[in-house]
């Protein structure tokens, strides 16, 4: 288990954390898997606790306990954790559940940033829309398969939402980038 923790950082949908947990103790937990007998807290680890905290907007939030933050509060602190685990990849379980509009951008353009600096990212996302607009390549699934591949631009179509979701839409290509906009159809 170690030695994969040192690969691959999971955030699963529902995360629970130790009763009254501060935010920087929450990030502290990414760096387990970097310790052990011979090699114990150190100032890599207190870096990669501090750079988590700074790439996610959350330096202000270190002292306070998780319990009392907003949804979108505590879900960047998850981030958090996860990058402080500096592995290549990262698998995120709906990310963006629960969350208002606003957090889910913020989420989604932080999840940008961490595969921009090379990491790979791997995402299970049900919203199609910020699926198609964060994604580098979709993978559509229903009922276990793949049903479609590719870069977002080129594989959302009606057909791909009739075929996930059966469901009638429009795919509009939003301004300045023609990224794909689901719009549904309305019944009657």
């Amino acid at each position: 288990q170690r030695q994969v923790a040192h690969r691959v950082a999971l955030l699963p949908q529902s995360p629970r954390a130790p009763e009254a947990v501060t935010v920087a103790g929450l990030v502290r937990y990414g760096r387990h898997p970097h310790q052990g007998l011979l090699r114990q807290w150190s100032r890599e680890d207190e870096r990669a606790v501090r750079d988590a905290l700074a790439a996610t907007g959350t330096t202000e939030l270190a002292g306070e306990r998780l319990d009392r933050l907003s949804g979108g509060q505590r879900q960047r602190c998850w981030l958090a954790m996860v990058l402080a685990q500096h592995t290549p990849v990262v698998l995120l379980d709906e990310p963006t559940s629960a969350l208002d509009l606003g957090h889910v951008v913020d989420v989604l353009e932080l999840v940008r940033k961490v595969a921009a600096s090379g990491r790979t990212v791997i995402m299970v996302l049900h919203d199609l829309a910020s699926a198609a607009r964060y994604a580098d390549t979709l993978i559509a699934m229903k009922d276990g398969r793949v049903v479609a591949q590719g870069p977002p631009k080129e594989i959302v179509d009606e057909a791909l939402v009739k075929e996930l979701y059966d469901l009638e839409a429009d795919i509009l290509r939003a301004p300045g980038d023609a990224c794909p906009v689901v719009v549904p159809r309305a019944h009657g």
